[in-house]
């Protein structure tokens, strides 16, 4: 008897099972996805492209070294597979605010993948004291004219902290004399990148023994190109729809102290929440500027969100 139950359920978990395959093989799709086959998932090796670069500076691929390095970056950015969606989805919202800044400086493009390790394009907090998309430090931003205290912080401004980055990054290439140790600085400093440099005799970044985080940090740079500028060749599949979209904003001037940003909020139609979603640069329920200060608070389009009339 037990055996015969047994038999039976078998029977009763192969049918749920296969109602379940007809059933997700049956479910509606949309556009190129209905002729992808949900349980298709393999595991492949890559192939590590015989010419990479960062700004135009070839890495030496043919070194085995690098070539092992660089065939780690890319095997484990791309099979976190949801990681890598997120990097997608963000670099639609974020990038077209980072490129025209970076160009107007004469930096780089590859240098928004810079901010992509650094943050995942978030405002992060890093156990170090770092902040924002950029990730930059206390004594750097005020170094660079950013504001940083409890009521304003301008590291969460992504327009000025990309400024900043640009001329921390102009003011490394012209000290160490290559983008990529620009870059590299930028994880380890100008002054820990140039005194590696001298006590290795060496004068270029894939030559130098480092740590593992600046070890690996122009790999992960250079894998997150590869990887988001061609999504199809390591298997990420999303449509235009799928992508984050930047909410259009207006600026309004502000000169004066701003008691309560939950009433000036309201008066643009929106709530204090969505005021702070488009201006985490300010920390407070309130505004001090005693200074008088001149500052442009971005606030949304109408018609974006649901408060708004």
């Amino acid at each position: 008897m037990k055996t015969i139950k047994n038999i039976l359920a078998l029977i009763g978990l192969f049918c749920v099972a296969s109602l379940f395959v007809f059933a997700m093989q049956d479910a509606p799709t949309d556009e190129n996805f209905e002729k992808k086959v949900i349980n298709d998932y393999n595991v492949y090796a890559l192939q590590v492209p015989e010419y990479l670069d960062f700004a135009g500076e070839p890495m030496p691929l043919n070194n085995p070294d690098i070539h092992e390095r660089m065939d780690r970056e890319l095997l484990v950015n791309t099979y976190w597979q949801s990681n890598g969606l997120l990097m997608f989805k963000r670099a639609a919202k974020y990038f077209p605010v980072i490129e025209p800044i970076l160009a107007k400086h004469g930096v780089p493009d590859d240098f928004k993948y810079l901010a992509v390790i650094e943050s995942g394009l978030t405002n992060a907090v890093s156990p170090a004291g770092a902040r924002g998309v950029w990730q930059i430090m206390k004594t750097t931003g005020r170094e660079y004219g950013l504001e940083v205290n409890d009521n304003v912080d301008e590291r969460y401004n992504l327009e000025l902290a990309t400024e900043v980055a640009c001329e921390y990054l102009k003011k490394s290439k012209e000290k160490l004399g290559s983008w990529t140790l620009a870059a590299a600085a930028y994880n380890a400093g100008m002054a820990g990148v140039s005194r590696r440099l001298e006590e290795q005799n060496v004068s270029d970044y894939y030559d130098l023994l480092l740590g593992e985080e600046t070890g690996r940090y122009m790999f992960r740079i250079v894998a997150l190109k590869e990887i988001l500028s061609h999504p199809d060749k390591y298997g990420f599949n999303f449509r235009d729809k799928d992508l984050y979209k930047e909410v259009p904003t207006y600026k309004v001037e502000v000169d004066t102290a701003v008691t309560d940003f939950t009433k000036f909020a309201e008066r643009y139609g929106i709530n204090y929440k969505i005021l702070k979603i488009h201006n985490p640069w300010l920390r407070e329920p309130h505004l001090n500027n005693k200074s008088r200060k001149q500052y442009f608070i971005s606030l949304p389009e109408k018609g974006h969100y649901t408060k708004q009339p």
